[in-house]
């Protein structure tokens, strides 16, 4: 059997979703009577394949999102068919799908749906994501929550799976290397101590602007030496993101580093003295998974699927309050017990997500179509 595996969507590895594609195309189970080629722009050849030189199909579109929906409703079947493909995986259900299968097809979906549609102003995608997410053959979704948003968003696809993101523990373990005071990570020099927030500058629904004020809270009340680190890629609402930080009174101590490779993480998680995740509109936390496997408190929102994804292993808060997330703030930071059971429980938790078995349990999914 021959996978097909699309790229598109997936921002060449600079995203959440190019996050899980990075992760999971090397973690893909070995075997004789499979094979997997992805296909996508020219520079994707190199991008997901890791140590396994999988063949490559390059694409000719332009780029832009646009002309990738319109490719894929007007050719991905045809190109499918051409290439033999029995299957085609869609790691960027959420984003680039065609409106009809001929194909038997998967699509992953790592983000909250009704989220997407509710705040998108293109008529064509909002009409377009549901008709496909309900042709679809199978849908696999990162937790329970993105599953039950789908079917209270009308999807109606009848075969709906439930698989979690894995966490590379390879790259993410805990560490006892915490010496000097200064993270050094080129390019970026970061001071200690420091609090980490990793996610995409995406929208409103990720709390940036709530955080710079909780932790202009949090800085006045404490006067602790703290900063907040804001990683992530950035868009066009990175500007308020950006403006909120300038008008802080405490803007000296908000570091925005803009997009972090991912092979870097570790060492700024490890480093920190917790990860701060106010999202409410998240269908997986990769960043709350990682931060535990290293062993850093975390502190999250108690909205979307963080509860799910971390168990009782977190402390949460409201993200619409920035009085309750500073005083999160100053309660993760400064209470010595509580840090380290969320450290212990953490590491514990996080050892039963790995890459290899989502990789295993996918292909299980896609080959059994």
């Amino acid at each position: 059997m021959k996978v097909g595996i699309d790229t598109f969507g997936c921002d060449n590895g600079r995203s959440g979703l190019g996050s899980y594609l990075l992760s999971m195309v090397p973690a893909l189970p070995d075997s004789d009577e499979v094979s997997y080629e992805l296909f996508g722009p020219e520079v994707d050849r190199f991008t997901y394949t890791g140590n396994k030189p999988y063949p490559f199909k390059s694409v000719n579109v332009p780029d832009s999102l646009f002309f990738e929906r319109i490719w894929h409703s007007l050719n991905v079947n045809t190109f499918a068919k051409k290439n033999g493909y029995d299957v085609v995986l869609y790691p960027a259900g959420c984003r680039i799908l065609p409106s009809r299968f001929s194909v038997p097809s998967v699509c992953v979906i790592n983000d909250i749906v009704s989220s997407l549609i509710s705040s998108s102003d293109d008529s064509w995608y909002r009409r377009v994501v549901r008709k496909s997410l309900s042709r679809i053959d199978c849908i696999i979704v990162s937790s329970e929550y993105i599953r039950d948003d789908l079917i209270a968003s009308g999807i109606d696809c009848k075969n709906i799976v439930v698989i979690h993101n894995g966490i590379d523990h390879n790259m993410f373990y805990p560490s006892e290397d915490f010496s000097g005071n200064v993270v050094d990570i080129k390019p970026f020099a970061i001071k200690k101590p420091y609090m980490i927030y990793a996610s995409r500058m995406k929208n409103e629904s990720k709390k940036h602007e709530e955080l710079i004020q909780a932790f202009s809270i949090f800085k006045k009340k404490t006067g602790l030496p703290h900063r907040l680190v804001l990683a992530g890629t950035e868009s066009s609402y990175s500007d308020k993101v950006h403006a909120a930080a300038h008008d802080s009174e405490f803007a000296r101590d908000i570091f925005i580093t803009g997009h972090f490779p991912h092979e870097q993480f570790p060492a700024l998680y490890r480093n920190a003295e917790a990860c701060v995740f106010p999202s409410v509109s998240e269908g997986v936390g990769l960043s709350v998974m990682e931060s535990m496997a290293c062993g850093l408190p975390v502190a999250c929102s108690d909205k979307g699927a963080l509860k799910e994804i971390a168990g009782n292993c977190a402390l949460f808060f409201d993200s619409d309050s920035p009085d309750s997330v500073a005083a999160a703030l100053e309660r993760i930071v400064t209470d010595k017990a509580l840090r380290a059971k969320l450290s212990a429980d953490g590491i514990k938790w996080s050892e039963r997500y790995s890459w290899r078995n989502t990789a295993a349990a996918t292909m299980q999914t896609v080959l059994s179509l």
